[in-house]
């Protein structure tokens, strides 16, 4: 058994309590909470300038192609292989060997993901072809350009992630996940510059690629300084005969499997919107900046936190009375973990999701609203934002569920239940968006909702009604929204499945769901009294007065049903306040 697989035994002093936990995924969620802000802003400038026309649509496109490989090689995959492996050697006291295996790691990362910018940039065009099929013409040679300035960010980016998962494991955890600013930055600060010399949408979607660029280059150099103080040399190696490195190999390869499997998700959703009507793919990715928010802040926050700590638990020596004590001491410890994290997770998502089945439309008019970006479009957003926000829990949830696998030496599990969560979506997202782009909704509300042809439909709309601009909003994103949220409560069920024959039974929530779930619908009844009080307000006004009221009520609510986190906080902010 090589350094990088030997487990922990379960008294080491290596674990953290929970409120040490929570301190971390505090620190995680405040680093995260600022990129998104950024982030936040960024999408509101990209609006106002860009609307949801064909510039926007052909900018979101040639993110996704390059994001591609960034995802595949970034900090998903290095979660799964590196982390545990580097995590369980600084534990041992091994700073040395963790030391080169981290040099090895950027080594490897740094030569695969060359070879991949310049695949990426050469054949840009057929890349284009394949993953966005659906665009044709100004819209399809815009995209192909985008393609090729965005690529070359990919190596810096993978090498940000590198930094990620070392900082990450010596528990520094702020500055890794508040680095994107800089990214969201250089790209607003572009943006803005150019617009002032009033070029064409064209013009403007290629200043914001170079800007995503050098936002990059950004992101990695704020990290660097950080990580040389932590290992002794900068010197990347391509040496793979290390035990510990090989340990790292042979967990990528399955991670890297299973991020594709999720990856192709997202490009599968970009395929089959190319063929929807204008404005669905930026919708789709206008919803995903909201409905990603909650999934950093509270999925990724939590599981990226306990990663480390459940990394540097694992079995104890079998064959022995003592031996079998050891192991329930380990499986009770990494379930109470999981148990607690996922009390965090659903506190916070559920009354997120709340917001944005019944506010969703004042928080997309409130951030987005503006310049190009009307009404019918905030109104499309929110239709797409709503039906992602059912599988909010699950997917947030299933986040944490995937690192307790990753801690316990399985990539194979989550990438092979990755691959049937991907297929439903895209059967099903297929069948709903066709007939979805049918339906029409003239004016606010559903009021105006009317079919406009055939349905049952087994093929696309005409590519002049397809292209054509204005008009009522086609709901075919939403198909593709609501087969997601399907397809994400069901890998949750199966994660939750594989880990409980690992680890024991593990409750939803924490044990808290259906408390937290009474809590949320309190919530929103909260909120459609408050709605029915703000018609005819400016929509931040609105959403402060509707929605102020029903976050109380959540959290007085769910205190009187005794659920922990609400008590948690405030012994927190008493502490911050001594």
């Amino acid at each position: 058994m090589t350094p990088g697989d030997r487990p922990l035994p379960a008294s080491g002093s290596t674990s953290s309590s929970p409120s040490s936990g929570r301190r971390s995924s505090a620190l995680v969620a405040g680093g995260i909470l600022l990129s998104r802000i950024a982030g936040l802003v960024r999408e509101r400038v990209i609006a106002a300038h860009l609307g949801t026309g064909f510039a926007v649509d052909a900018f979101r496109a040639a993110s996704r192609i390059p994001n591609l490989l960034q995802n595949l090689l970034g900090e998903g995959v290095l979660s799964a292989s590196f982390i545990p492996v580097y995590a369980r050697l600084l534990a041992e006291g091994e700073e040395e060997e963790a030391g080169r295996v981290a040099a090895a790691v950027a080594g490897l990362l740094a030569v695969v993901a060359g070879v991949l910018v310049v695949v990426g940039v050469v054949f840009a065009r057929p890349l284009t072809a394949v993953l966005a099929a659906g665009y044709t013409g100004e819209r399809f040679e815009l995209t192909v350009t985008l393609v090729r300035i965005l690529t070359p960010g990919l190596g810096l980016l993978v090498l940000s992630a590198w930094c990620l998962g070392v900082l990450n494991s010596h528990r520094r955890f702020f500055l890794s996940y508040v680095a994107p600013v800089l990214w969201n930055v250089a790209q607003i600060t572009v943006l803005v510059a150019v617009a002032a010399r009033g070029l064409d949408q064209s013009s403007l979607a290629v200043a914001l690629a170079w800007g995503a660029l050098a936002g990059a280059a950004l992101q990695l150099g704020i990290q660097l300084p950080a990580v040389r103080s932590l290992l002794r040399s900068l010197r990347p190696s391509l040496d793979a005969r290390r035990p510990t490195v090989r340990a790292v190999l042979r967990r990528f390869g399955p991670a890297v499997a299973g991020r594709g499997v999720v990856q192709l998700s997202a490009y599968v959703d970009l395929f089959l919107a190319s063929f929807l009507a204008v404005g669905a793919v930026a919708a789709l990715t206008y919803a995903q900046v909201f409905y990603l928010l909650p999934i950093s802040l509270f999925g990724m926050s939590v599981a990226a936190a306990e990663l480390p700590e459940l990394s540097r638990l694992g079995d104890a020596p079998a064959g022995t009375a003592a031996g079998a004590q050891a192991r329930g001491e380990v499986t009770e410890a990494l379930r109470a973990r999981l148990h607690e994290g996922l009390g965090r997770v659903a506190f916070f998502v559920v009354p997120t999701a709340v917001a944005y089945l019944v506010l969703g439309d004042l928080v997309v008019a409130t951030l987005l609203q503006t310049g190009r970006f009307d009404a019918g479009d905030t109104r499309l957003v929110w239709y797409v934002l709503a039906a992602f926000s059912l599988g909010l829990v699950a997917t947030t949830a299933s986040r944490l569920l995937q690192n307790g696998l990753y801690a316990l030496g399985d990539t194979r599990t989550p990438a092979r239940i990755a691959g049937v969560r991907v297929a439903l979506a895209a059967v099903l997202g297929a069948v709903l968006m066709l007939q979805l782009d049918r339906v029409v909704v003239d004016g606010p509300g559903l009021g105006g909702l009317d079919v406009a042809g055939a349905v049952p439909a087994l093929a696309p709309l005409p590519a002049e009604l397809r292209d054509a601009t204005g008009g009522a909003l086609r709901l075919g994103a939403v198909g593709l929204a609501l087969a997601s949220a399907t397809a994400a409560w069901l890998e949750l069920g199966l994660l939750r499945r594989r880990l409980q024959a690992r680890v024991g039974p593990l409750r939803l929530g924490g044990g808290h769901l259906l408390p937290v779930l009474a809590a949320g619908a309190v919530a929103g009844g909260v909120a459609v009294v408050g709605r029915s009080l703000t018609a005819g307000l400016a929509s931040p006004l609105a959403l402060v007065i509707a929605g102020l009221p029903a976050a109380l009520a959540y959290v007085a609510t769910a205190s009187a049903l005794r659920v922990e986190e609400p008590a948690a906080l405030l012994a927190a902010a008493r502490r911050r306040l001594r």
